[in-house]
């Protein structure tokens, strides 16, 4: 599978104090996937993209874009800030008119038209309510046709109905041209049913990795009597009177006459590894990387 974004050993450190911000990270996420970037505040979700987008280097270890460094692939990529940085003085129009003038042969106008079209185009910028430069800034984004779109919590200052017909779009580019998609967030809601493939960052490292369904398949949320769950791997464990509640990795067959046994959901599992940061990590085959730097079979 082709790699559309990929870390060897990636460390990213702002000073030489404390912890780094990233600490030897290695992972791929595999081209047209629509990758869910989850994890506390201040795990280093906003450094990873600010790295993958060639804004800032790495302090040790690479990190890979479209097959190439950042740099080389800047043209390729899109990158929407949190604070979504814009020139408050120019107009939307002016906005959507340097975003041709800078992306000549590449721009779609009918898709950043249809992004703004609840906006006065005359509106300067600065006068933009969050909701409002978020439209913005996502049309300049998707008018570029990136083949890698990284998004930093871009749906956060949206109401629910524009959060959902935005995210639509976003669906349906990707369907459309195979883009590439990183996008944090903490509305994990807002993740199921979206997203295909899961990151989750936690104290500067990948502590989950790959296609949601596999992740999902790897684990079991279990529900009886107190015992032993030997042999699995426990993620977490909650006991409520005489009744246990685990979420497991499972080794080998679940006992399914001494436990219930489910499949979790997305939110089940992303809750309990962010509550359980002990947890082992675990990378599937598509997002993990052999020794040689190859993607692990």
């Amino acid at each position: 599978m082709t790699s559309a974004l990929e870390a060897h050993g990636l460390t990213k450190r702002y000073g030489w104090r404390g912890s780094p911000a990233l600490a030897d990270c290695a992972f791929r996420v595999p081209a047209g996937r629509v990758c869910a970037l989850v994890g506390p505040n201040g795990a280093g979700k906003s450094t990873l993209l600010t790295l993958a987008a060639g804004l800032t280097r790495p302090t040790a270890g690479t990190v890979r874009v479209l097959g190439t460094d950042p740099a080389t692939a800047r043209d390729r990529i899109a990158h929407v800030a949190q604070d979504k940085p814009l020139y408050p003085q120019l107009t939307v129009a002016e906005t959507l008119r340097m975003g041709a003038e800078l992306n000549p042969g590449r721009w779609d106008a009918a898709t950043a038209d249809r992004i703004v079209a609840p906006l006065d185009r005359g509106a300067r910028v600065r006068t933009l309510s969050g909701g409002q430069r978020t439209r913005v800034a996502l049309a300049l984004a998707l008018g570029k046709r990136p083949e890698l779109l990284l998004l930093d919590e871009p749906m956060a200052d949206l109401d629910p109905l524009a959060r959902h017909q935005l995210m639509g779009t976003l669906m349906a580019d990707a369907a459309e041209r195979g883009t590439t998609i990183v996008m944090s967030s903490h509305v994990l809601g807002e993740l199921e049913g979206a997203c295909d493939h899961l990151l989750l960052v936690a104290g500067g490292r990948v502590r989950l990795g790959g296609d949601i369904d596999d992740v999902l398949a790897a684990h079991t949320l279990l529900t009886g009597p107190v015992g032993d769950l030997a042999p699995h791997t426990v993620v977490e464990s909650r006991v409520t009177g005489r009744q246990l509640t685990a979420l497991v990795r499972h080794d080998g067959p679940v006992d399914t006459m001494a436990w219930h046994a489910r499949t979790p959901t997305l939110e089940d599992l992303l809750l309990a590894h962010l509550r359980s940061p002990e947890a082992p990590p675990l990378l599937t085959p598509s997002t993990s990387l052999g020794t040689d730097g190859t993607v692990a079979a």
